[in-house]
């Protein structure tokens, strides 16, 4: 027996994973096939075949572990992106009593502090290095985890279209250290003026 070498990584692997459960959703054929085991197209009927010798029974094979997200590392760069950027105050801010000059320039002093936050902390380059709008072909085996299609997606690998996007990568991520109490739960602690 071969072993694939071009398999899915996490999140092509999570992609499929919902489009299976809502299909199940819909399809009650669909549902039956993954209950029996026989996931995919429907294949046709075949004659059983007359005293074929039973093949020994192998083991199934089990899904790769999932990683637990660190919600210490979310913290951090929540706290961070509210630290320079205000993000958190923005968003929780009922902006319906405001005009839109007030939130526009509300809206540029957490642009500035963001970035600020992504510069110093991260190294974001492009997925892609075609110019957006650039015609591109999209041999099989592609990584479906760095390029999503969209549109009429039909048939197989290669793909010919157009990017929309180039897609973001985070090449390299600087956190600052944590003092081993530190409590990264508290994401701006409160204020209180003497």
């Amino acid at each position: 027996m071969t072993t694939p070498t071009n398999l899915p990584g996490f999140f092509s692997r999570l992609s499929i994973a919902f489009g299976a459960f809502f299909k199940s959703l819909g399809d009650a054929e669909f549902a039956a096939r993954v209950r029996d085991d026989g996931v995919g197209p429907v294949a046709m009927p075949t004659p059983a075949p007359t005293a074929a010798p039973t093949p020994a029974p192998t083991a199934a094979p089990t899904a790769a572990p999932l990683r637990a997200p660190s919600a210490e590392s979310a913290l951090q760069l929540l706290s961070l992106l509210q630290r320079e950027a205000r993000l958190i105050d923005f968003t929780q801010e009922n902006l319906s009593a405001y005009s839109d000059a007030d939130i526009g320039a509300a809206a540029r002093v957490v642009h500035e502090g963001c970035a600020r936050v992504l510069r110093e902390h991260f190294t974001i380059e492009p997925v892609r290095a075609e110019a957006e709008g650039a015609r591109v072909t999209l041999e099989e085996g592609f990584d479906a985890a760095s390029v999503r299609l969209t549109g009429n997606v039909v048939g197989q690998a290669p793909f010919k279209g157009t990017l929309s996007h180039r897609g973001w990568r985070a090449s390299k991520v600087q956190l600052p250290q944590l003092a081993e109490k530190h409590d990264a739960r508290v994401l701006a602690p409160a204020e209180v003026e003497l």
